[in-house]
């Protein structure tokens, strides 16, 4: 691609390093962290200077800088002392990265670039994983003098489960569920002729793919949610009989409220290792209590009623748990949760009602719109539902489990923030709101 390219998709023609630095930290963010990094950082300096409008002109900004204000204030009379500092770097410097990005988000056309850049840098996650699975791949192996390692683990981690590039099958679950609604708009844009389609179609299948061989229940849950989102309400008169027919067996075989012979009758449909996952009933009573979900949630409550207000620091839920149930867990499977016991209930309710006011605000005035000019657009308009599928399906993610402690899916999530505010934005100064 040539300058003159480059300016013409690029949504701030005066920043085109800022832009090419964007593209590229989108590209290595699933590959390389360290790489993307560097080039994600340049483009926030380039994206945070000489901009017409400051940080504190966008009412957006205030929660965040309330809730940095908060976790600051915290940390000082914190429980799990130092790490409560250390912590502090999984969201203080993505406030930054709200703002610093959305120069570079501006445009429809350039939110569609941007999540074909993330699709694209999940090649090399297919590659690995499948790679891992099937024919015995194994790292470390070391690109640019060891600038890139990639610890591939020999037959997945946990075994058998794809991961990929990334350290545990949930994690790459997470990252796969994220890109999914893109490579559903990538396979269904109007404008592709049956060659092209044909290999998104490939790559598509290849996500999915990938996506069920995680063998992670949420992402599995995320693959169903993103498809009548991505392919929009003008679909559902048919697609939703569709889905209901082809999980009605997957709901006949591990709900206990079927008798015998039909969930059998099932079971021969679905298979085994679908509904063996999904049916967590028969394996309720075998397991400890202290292991499971709903008992990390009721400690995580109980944690919050002791210090409701400023938390008991970053990291404290792993310090905590273990001396209750001599378990130990990294963190509560819920980010609600661990945000107020770590930072306490205001700074949760603050964060999480600010992205959930995002979406619903985005969803009335964006995703449910149907002017002319929206109409006319019907290539970007898919994408702008996948974009915004992808922030649910974070959302939905991040209620039983918490994959934004890996540094690759949280910087993904913050862009797809900083993307929904600009969607909203450039309905507003179009008028189309």
């Amino acid at each position: 691609m040539n300058i003159a390219q480059i300016r013409k998709y690029s949504p701030s023609p005066s920043n085109i390093k800022g832009w090419i630095c964007f593209q590229l930290g989108l590209f290595f963010l699933a590959s390389s962290a360290l790489l993307a990094g560097l080039f994600l950082l340049l483009s926030l300096i380039f994206g945070s200077l000489n901009r017409r409008e400051s940080y504190f002109r966008d009412a957006w900004n205030y929660p965040f800088l309330v809730v940095a204000f908060l976790m600051l204030f915290g940390c000082f009379n914190a429980y799990s002392g130092w790490l409560s500092w250390v912590g502090l770097a999984n969201w203080i410097p993505c406030f930054w990265c709200f703002w610093g990005f959305q120069p570079y988000l501006l445009t429809i056309d350039a939110r569609r670039r941007s999540a074909l850049c993330l699709l694209a840098g999940t090649f090399p996650v297919l590659l690995t994983g499948f790679g891992q699975l099937w024919f015995n791949w194994q790292g470390p192996w070391e690109l640019f003098n060891g600038l890139i390692v990639w610890f591939v683990a020999l037959g997945g981690n946990p075994l058998g489960r794809f991961s990929g590039l990334f350290d545990y099958a949930n994690i790459a679950g997470a990252w796969l569920a994220l890109v999914w609604p893109f490579s559903l708009a990538f396979m269904f844009q109007p404008s592709f002729f049956n060659r092209r389609r044909l290999f998104a179609f490939l790559f598509v299948f290849g996500i999915a793919f990938a996506l069920v061989l995680t063998n992670s229940r949420n992402a599995w849950g995320a693959f169903v949610l993103a498809i009548p989102f991505v392919l929009g309400p003008h679909s559902w008169i048919w697609l939703l009989p569709c889905l209901f027919v082809a999980l009605f067996p997957v709901a006949i075989a591990i709900l206990p409220t079927f008798n015998s012979d039909l969930q059998n009758l099932a079971r021969n449909i679905v298979p085994e290792s679908i509904w063996t996952r999904l049916n967590d009933f028969q394996f309720f009573n075998k397991r400890p209590l202290e292991v499971t979900r709903i008992h990390q949630w009721h400690l995580a409550i109980d944690f919050i009623s002791q210090r409701p207000i400023f938390g008991w620091g970053a990291a404290a839920f792993s310090l905590l748990y273990p001396l209750r149930t001599g378990f130990w867990h990294g963190h509560s499977h819920n980010l609600p949760l661990e945000l107020a016991v770590s930072h306490g209930f205001p700074v949760a309710f603050i964060l999480v009602g600010t992205v959930l006011f995002l979406l619903l605000l985005t969803l009335k005035k964006v995703i449910l719109t149907t002017d002319h000019f929206l109409k006319s657009n019907k290539i970007n308009l898919i994408f702008d539902r996948a974009w915004w599928t992808s922030g649910l399906i974070l959302v939905f993610l991040h209620g039983s489990d918490i994959p934004l402690f890996d540094s690759r899916i949280n910087i993904a999530g913050w862009i797809i923030l900083a993307g929904l505010r600009c969607s909203l934005r450039t309905r507003i100064e179009n008028k189309l709101v």
